[in-house]
Protein backbone atom coordinates (compact mmCIF):
# COMPACT_ATOMS: atom_id res chain seq x y z
CA UNK A 1 0.00 0.00 0.00
CA UNK A 2 1.41 3.38 -1.02
CA UNK A 3 0.83 6.73 0.64
CA UNK A 4 1.24 10.27 -0.60
CA UNK A 5 3.10 12.74 1.61
CA UNK A 6 -0.17 14.61 2.17
CA UNK A 7 -1.84 11.44 3.41
CA UNK A 8 1.08 10.55 5.66
CA UNK A 9 1.17 13.91 7.36
CA UNK A 10 -2.58 14.05 7.83
CA UNK A 11 -2.03 11.73 10.79
CA UNK A 12 -1.33 13.52 14.05
CA UNK A 13 1.23 10.97 15.25
CA UNK A 14 3.28 11.51 12.07
CA UNK A 15 3.31 15.27 12.62
CA UNK A 16 4.36 14.74 16.24
CA UNK A 17 7.12 12.38 15.14
CA UNK A 18 8.55 14.87 12.64
CA UNK A 19 8.38 17.77 15.10
CA UNK A 20 10.08 15.69 17.80
CA UNK A 21 12.75 14.61 15.36
CA UNK A 22 13.44 18.14 14.13
CA UNK A 23 13.66 19.55 17.66
CA UNK A 24 16.01 16.74 18.63
CA UNK A 25 18.09 17.43 15.51
CA UNK A 26 18.52 21.07 16.53
CA UNK A 27 19.53 20.17 20.09
CA UNK A 28 21.87 17.38 19.00
CA UNK A 29 23.40 19.54 16.28
CA UNK A 30 24.14 22.42 18.62
CA UNK A 31 25.86 20.14 21.14
CA UNK A 32 27.36 17.51 18.82
CA UNK A 33 30.35 19.62 17.77
CA UNK A 34 31.38 20.20 21.38
CA UNK A 35 30.81 16.52 22.23
CA UNK A 36 33.41 15.58 19.62
CA UNK A 37 36.05 18.24 20.31
CA UNK A 38 35.77 17.66 24.08
CA UNK A 39 36.06 13.86 23.63
CA UNK A 40 32.66 13.22 25.19
CA UNK A 41 31.49 10.64 22.66
CA UNK A 42 31.82 7.72 25.08
CA UNK A 43 30.30 9.79 27.89
CA UNK A 44 27.22 10.64 25.79
CA UNK A 45 26.78 6.94 25.01
CA UNK A 46 27.13 6.09 28.71
CA UNK A 47 24.65 8.76 29.82
CA UNK A 48 22.00 7.21 27.59
CA UNK A 49 22.50 3.77 29.19
CA UNK A 50 22.48 5.29 32.68
CA UNK A 51 18.90 6.31 31.95
CA UNK A 52 17.77 2.68 31.54
CA UNK A 53 17.39 1.87 35.27
CA UNK A 54 15.68 5.23 35.71
CA UNK A 55 12.99 4.39 33.16
CA UNK A 56 12.47 0.78 34.25
CA UNK A 57 12.61 1.68 37.93
CA UNK A 58 10.02 4.42 37.42
CA UNK A 59 7.62 1.89 35.88
CA UNK A 60 8.02 -0.37 38.93
CA UNK A 61 7.11 2.58 41.16
CA UNK A 62 4.14 3.58 39.01
CA UNK A 63 5.82 6.76 37.79
CA UNK A 64 6.44 8.15 34.30
CA UNK A 65 9.29 6.35 32.48
CA UNK A 66 10.28 9.66 30.85
CA UNK A 67 10.68 11.26 34.28
CA UNK A 68 12.85 8.40 35.51
CA UNK A 69 14.88 8.49 32.31
CA UNK A 70 15.52 12.23 32.55
CA UNK A 71 16.37 12.04 36.27
CA UNK A 72 18.94 9.28 35.89
CA UNK A 73 20.48 10.79 32.74
CA UNK A 74 20.92 14.10 34.58
CA UNK A 75 22.32 12.44 37.70
CA UNK A 76 24.66 10.28 35.63
CA UNK A 77 25.87 13.30 33.66
CA UNK A 78 26.68 15.18 36.87
CA UNK A 79 28.60 12.22 38.28
CA UNK A 80 30.60 11.81 35.05
CA UNK A 81 31.32 15.53 34.92
CA UNK A 82 32.53 15.65 38.51
CA UNK A 83 34.51 12.40 38.66
CA UNK A 84 36.81 12.71 35.67
CA UNK A 85 38.96 15.75 34.94
CA UNK A 86 41.22 14.06 32.39
CA UNK A 87 39.79 12.03 29.49
CA UNK A 88 41.42 8.79 30.72
CA UNK A 89 40.15 9.22 34.28
CA UNK A 90 36.69 10.19 33.05
CA UNK A 91 36.42 7.14 30.79
CA UNK A 92 37.35 4.77 33.62
CA UNK A 93 34.70 6.32 35.88
CA UNK A 94 32.19 6.38 33.03
CA UNK A 95 32.77 2.74 32.14
CA UNK A 96 32.21 1.63 35.74
CA UNK A 97 28.99 3.63 36.06
CA UNK A 98 27.81 2.40 32.65
CA UNK A 99 28.29 -1.26 33.57
CA UNK A 100 26.45 -0.92 36.89
CA UNK A 101 23.58 1.10 35.38
CA UNK A 102 23.01 -1.37 32.55
CA UNK A 103 23.01 -4.30 34.98
CA UNK A 104 20.59 -2.48 37.29
CA UNK A 105 18.31 -1.71 34.35
CA UNK A 106 18.28 -5.39 33.35
CA UNK A 107 17.44 -6.35 36.93
CA UNK A 108 14.51 -3.92 37.09
CA UNK A 109 13.28 -5.13 33.69
CA UNK A 110 13.26 -8.73 34.94
CA UNK A 111 10.83 -7.82 37.72
CA UNK A 112 7.95 -6.78 35.49
CA UNK A 113 6.78 -7.36 31.93
CA UNK A 114 5.82 -3.68 31.71
CA UNK A 115 9.30 -2.66 32.81
CA UNK A 116 10.74 -5.06 30.22
CA UNK A 117 8.71 -3.37 27.46
CA UNK A 118 9.86 0.01 28.73
CA UNK A 119 13.47 -1.11 28.49
CA UNK A 120 12.95 -2.19 24.88
CA UNK A 121 11.47 1.21 24.10
CA UNK A 122 14.44 2.95 25.74
CA UNK A 123 16.92 0.80 23.84
CA UNK A 124 15.37 1.32 20.42
CA UNK A 125 13.26 4.46 20.74
CA UNK A 126 9.60 4.99 19.83
CA UNK A 127 9.29 8.23 17.91
CA UNK A 128 5.81 7.39 16.58
CA UNK A 129 4.44 7.27 20.14
CA UNK A 130 5.45 10.82 21.08
CA UNK A 131 2.45 12.92 22.11
CA UNK A 132 1.69 16.64 22.21
CA UNK A 133 2.90 17.02 25.81
CA UNK A 134 6.26 15.51 24.88
CA UNK A 135 6.53 17.94 21.96
CA UNK A 136 6.14 20.87 24.35
CA UNK A 137 8.83 19.41 26.61
CA UNK A 138 11.12 18.92 23.59
CA UNK A 139 10.51 22.52 22.55
CA UNK A 140 11.34 23.83 26.03
CA UNK A 141 14.56 21.78 26.15
CA UNK A 142 15.57 22.92 22.67
CA UNK A 143 15.07 26.58 23.57
CA UNK A 144 17.01 26.08 26.82
CA UNK A 145 19.93 24.43 25.01
CA UNK A 146 20.09 26.97 22.18
CA UNK A 147 19.83 30.02 24.44
CA UNK A 148 22.38 28.64 26.92
CA UNK A 149 24.84 27.80 24.13
CA UNK A 150 24.50 31.31 22.71
CA UNK A 151 25.80 32.59 26.05
CA UNK A 152 28.49 29.99 26.75
CA UNK A 153 29.43 28.85 23.24
CA UNK A 154 32.51 31.04 22.78
CA UNK A 155 34.08 30.49 26.23
CA UNK A 156 33.18 26.79 26.01
CA UNK A 157 35.02 26.54 22.69
CA UNK A 158 38.02 28.30 24.23
CA UNK A 159 37.95 25.98 27.26
CA UNK A 160 37.55 22.92 25.02
CA UNK A 161 40.61 23.68 22.89
CA UNK A 162 42.99 25.09 25.51
CA UNK A 163 41.52 24.53 29.01
CA UNK A 164 44.69 25.56 30.87
CA UNK A 165 45.00 28.85 28.99
CA UNK A 166 41.26 29.48 29.34
CA UNK A 167 41.44 28.99 33.10
CA UNK A 168 44.44 31.33 33.30
CA UNK A 169 42.40 33.95 31.44
CA UNK A 170 39.63 33.74 34.05
CA UNK A 171 37.24 31.37 32.27
CA UNK A 172 35.27 29.22 34.72
CA UNK A 173 36.24 25.93 33.11
CA UNK A 174 34.71 23.66 35.79
CA UNK A 175 31.40 25.51 35.76
CA UNK A 176 31.26 25.39 31.96
CA UNK A 177 31.93 21.67 32.09
CA UNK A 178 29.03 21.07 34.48
CA UNK A 179 26.63 23.24 32.45
CA UNK A 180 27.62 21.49 29.24
CA UNK A 181 27.25 17.99 30.68
CA UNK A 182 23.78 18.91 31.96
CA UNK A 183 22.77 20.16 28.52
CA UNK A 184 24.16 16.95 27.07
CA UNK A 185 21.98 14.92 29.44
CA UNK A 186 18.90 16.83 28.21
CA UNK A 187 19.83 16.21 24.58
CA UNK A 188 20.50 12.55 25.34
CA UNK A 189 17.08 12.14 26.97
CA UNK A 190 15.44 13.62 23.87
CA UNK A 191 17.45 11.49 21.45
CA UNK A 192 16.68 8.29 23.35
CA UNK A 193 12.96 8.78 22.79
CA UNK A 194 13.60 9.21 19.05
CA UNK A 195 16.17 6.51 18.22
CA UNK A 196 16.94 4.79 21.53
CA UNK A 197 20.13 4.33 23.51
CA UNK A 198 21.67 1.81 21.11
CA UNK A 199 21.28 4.14 18.15
CA UNK A 200 21.99 7.44 19.88
CA UNK A 201 25.09 8.22 17.80
CA UNK A 202 22.87 8.51 14.72
CA UNK A 203 21.67 11.94 15.84
CA UNK A 204 24.19 13.19 18.38
CA UNK A 205 27.52 12.19 16.83
CA UNK A 206 27.29 10.96 13.22
CA UNK A 207 25.80 14.08 11.56
CA UNK A 208 28.41 16.26 13.26
CA UNK A 209 31.25 13.97 12.18
CA UNK A 210 29.90 14.19 8.63
CA UNK A 211 29.74 17.99 8.82
CA UNK A 212 33.33 18.17 10.09
CA UNK A 213 34.44 16.34 6.93
CA UNK A 214 33.07 19.23 4.86
CA UNK A 215 33.96 22.30 6.92
CA UNK A 216 36.18 23.26 9.85
CA UNK A 217 34.30 26.37 11.00
CA UNK A 218 32.30 25.60 14.16
CA UNK A 219 29.18 27.57 13.23
CA UNK A 220 29.02 25.93 9.80
CA UNK A 221 29.58 22.49 11.35
CA UNK A 222 26.64 23.08 13.70
CA UNK A 223 24.33 24.33 10.93
CA UNK A 224 25.27 21.52 8.56
CA UNK A 225 24.89 18.84 11.24
CA UNK A 226 21.39 20.14 12.07
CA UNK A 227 20.44 20.00 8.38
CA UNK A 228 21.84 16.49 7.94
CA UNK A 229 20.14 15.23 11.07
CA UNK A 230 16.83 16.81 10.03
CA UNK A 231 16.98 15.19 6.59
CA UNK A 232 17.75 11.82 8.20
CA UNK A 233 14.77 12.16 10.56
CA UNK A 234 12.27 13.17 7.87
CA UNK A 235 13.47 10.59 5.34
CA UNK A 236 13.60 7.94 8.04
CA UNK A 237 10.05 8.58 9.23
CA UNK A 238 8.63 8.65 5.70
CA UNK A 239 10.55 5.49 4.75
CA UNK A 240 9.32 3.69 7.85
CA UNK A 241 5.71 4.45 6.96
CA UNK A 242 6.06 3.51 3.29
CA UNK A 243 8.24 0.41 3.74
CA UNK A 244 6.80 -0.68 7.12
CA UNK A 245 10.16 -0.73 8.90
CA UNK A 246 11.13 0.59 12.35
CA UNK A 247 11.64 4.39 12.15
CA UNK A 248 14.75 4.30 14.35
CA UNK A 249 16.40 1.87 11.94
CA UNK A 250 15.50 4.03 8.95
CA UNK A 251 16.83 7.20 10.60
CA UNK A 252 20.10 5.48 11.48
CA UNK A 253 20.41 4.02 7.97
CA UNK A 254 20.20 7.49 6.40
CA UNK A 255 22.64 8.88 8.96
CA UNK A 256 25.19 6.15 8.19
CA UNK A 257 24.64 6.71 4.46
CA UNK A 258 25.61 10.37 4.88
CA UNK A 259 28.67 9.30 6.89
CA UNK A 260 29.68 6.82 4.17
CA UNK A 261 29.32 9.46 1.46
CA UNK A 262 31.41 11.92 3.47
CA UNK A 263 34.14 9.30 3.90
CA UNK A 264 34.13 8.60 0.15
CA UNK A 265 34.43 12.31 -0.54
CA UNK A 266 37.27 12.58 1.95
CA UNK A 267 39.19 9.64 0.46
CA UNK A 268 38.64 10.63 -3.18
CA UNK A 269 39.51 14.31 -2.73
Amino acid sequence: MTYSLVELFSYEFMVHAVLAGLLTSITAGVLGYFVIIRSYTFSSHAISHIGIPGATGAVLLGLSPALGLASFCTLGALVIGLLGKKVSAREVATGSILAFSTALGLYFASLSSKASKTMQSVLFGNILAIDKTSILVFLAVTILVVVTMLFIGRPLLFASITPVVAQAKGVHVKLLNIVFILLLSFATTMSIQVVGTLLLFALLITPTSVAINFTARPIFVIILSILISSVCVICGIVSSAVLDIPPSFAIVAFSVLFWFISKLKQNIL
